[in-house]
């Protein structure tokens, strides 16, 4: 199962903490995926979605 949302693509970015000793740490942000049931070409089907793509009304849920 990947971590990327089915409506807009969104996955998981690298981030970088600099701290005060200029130590770079890396880590990655992952987007909020809710999985939904969503109408999908007629059918309903779980799919995993952001919230910023719920928020909008990108999805159709049923």
């Amino acid at each position: 199962m990947s971590k990327q949302c089915e409506i807009c693509g969104k996955k998981p970015i690298k981030a970088a903490k600099l701290t005060f000793s200029h130590k770079q740490i890396v880590h990655t942000q992952e987007p909020n995926l809710q999985t939904v049931k969503a109408v999908v070409n007629g059918v309903s089907k779980k799919i995993k979605v952001c919230t910023s793509c719920l928020k909008a009304g990108k999805v159709q849920k049923a």
